[in-house]
């Protein structure tokens, strides 16, 4: 790792792995999905499925493309898009979707969330995401 000094200080400049999020390429939370397997799995036999704890494993580190809790920095292009494609309408079909019949899920959680989203109120997919991400310190993403 370099250090550099500066006025009798040391400083230590961390190494940060450099992540491109291609924005325009999520349309759906599939394609999310997707985009972060491309990023992130690339090294990997197996793909990380459409899942949120996944994804916030994945932050975690272990296995992908980050090894722990290094210091990650998102570069998230066409954010803009990316928030508008997993907005309230995919995040209403991902509630309805955990609602079919047989479904393994936690009915009463996805109802009360699917209400909230149709009250005007709740978090869309893209807002889930975006607090996955803060709840790692060591991840910053930047917009671009």
């Amino acid at each position: 790792m370099p250090v550099f000094h500066y006025l009798g200080c040391r400083i230590l400049r961390m190494q940060q792995k450099q992540f491109i999020i291609e924005g325009s390429r999520i349309n759906t939370i599939t394609d999310f999905y997707t985009e972060i397997n491309r990023l992130f799995m690339a090294g990997e036999d197996w793909k990380l499925g459409n899942s949120l704890d996944g994804f916030n494993d994945l932050l975690h580190g272990g296995f992908g493309a980050i090894a722990g809790e290094e210091a990650i920095v998102l570069v998230w292009k066409d954010i803009a898009h990316s928030k508008a494609a997993l907005g309230v309408d995919a995040t209403r079909k991902y509630y309805e979707e955990k609602l079919l019949p047989d479904s393994p899920f936690n009915q009463r959680h996805f109802k009360e969330k699917l209400t909230e989203l149709n009250m005007g109120g709740g978090q869309t997919y893209f807002d889930i995401l975006m607090e996955i991400i803060a709840d790692h310190p060591n991840i910053r993403i930047v917009t671009a």
